[in-house]
């Protein structure tokens, strides 16, 4: 619940910043169209995810012959969170790691790739299976699209007031906005616009943790499996797109060493902390 709490206060943050963009333009037909802007460019990688990203990385789906294990497992875990049974796919990657998409559950797809299915023990592949079936219940890739909306207009009108603010300087008109407070502005909002999507991400993390831990009731599989996985991350390369980083239930390109406040996951040590402390109080 806190996590979801965190989500919709960081939601709010978005929309006030736009909101406050909005007003430094003066007006809402450029609030209105640069939000318009933001929903088709983000709207259709909404409709089409799960296509997008198998696509990428060459991901090819699982019959149940394939893989009989995964697929009775993801039926159970799905049958225990109350949705469709998503489709699985394999990518063809010896990172081991996993991801979810989807625009909803109906229309849901787990991938793991080749590594995770060497590494991991049943147990820990059941509890990465479960954090993802979580990122599907608790709704994760429609929320990321909002914060994706609400971020892409903060950028389109902090771009229009930074331009309209050089273009204004020098003007004799005193009533004028100051140019250099719009300049700050138009640089800093869309700063402070990746930094509110990226905890959002995190506390999706953190979500899709404890949900795969209720519906795995092993949140202690779930921590030996995240260990394992941010380890070998660390060292196997993943060939993709660091766009697509904060699908995955680890960093795939975690060598960066990204900032922390630009992260687009949850420090490790704290999502095994948290996972410890659910196996205590169980």
């Amino acid at each position: 619940m806190t996590s979801n709490i965190k989500t919709v206060f960081l939601l709010g943050l978005l929309t006030g910043l736009l909101m406050l963009l909005g007003g430094a333009m003066g007006g809402r037909a450029g609030l209105m169209i640069a939000f318009g802007l933001a929903m088709l460019m983000n709207v259709g990688s909404y409709w089409y995810s799960d296509k997008l990203v198998l696509s990428m990385y060459k991901a090819r789906e699982l019959s149940r012959g394939d893989a009989p294990h995964i697929h009775s497992v993801v039926e159970q875990l799905a049958a225990e969170a109350g949705i469709p049974k998503p489709r699985i796919y394999l990518v063809p990657q010896e990172q081991p790691n996993a991801f979810a998409t989807g625009r909803n559950p109906e229309n849901a797809v787990v991938a793991v790739t080749s590594g995770i299915v060497r590494i991991l023990n049943p147990d820990e592949l059941k509890g990465v299976l479960a954090h993802e079936i979580g990122h599907i219940v608790n709704r994760d890739i429609l929320i990321q699209t909002i914060a994706a909306v609400l971020g892409g207009a903060i950028v389109f009108i902090a771009n229009m007031l930074q331009w309209t603010a050089i273009f204004g300087i020098g003007s004799d008109d005193d009533e004028g906005a100051n140019p250099i407070a719009a300049i700050a502005m138009a640089i800093l909002a869309p700063i402070a616009a990746t930094l509110i999507q990226m905890a959002i991400s995190r506390s999706r993390e953190y979500l899709a943790d404890e949900t795969g831990a209720r519906l795995s009731h092993n949140p202690m599989s779930l921590a030996s499996a995240l260990n394992k996985l941010d380890s070998a991350a660390k060292q196997v390369p993943l060939k993709g797109s660091p766009a697509t980083e904060n699908m995955f239930i680890v960093s795939p390109f975690s060598g960066a060493q990204a900032a922390k406040l630009f992260s687009t996951h949850p420090p490790m040590e704290e999502r095994i902390r948290r996972l410890k402390a659910m196996a205590g109080r169980s």
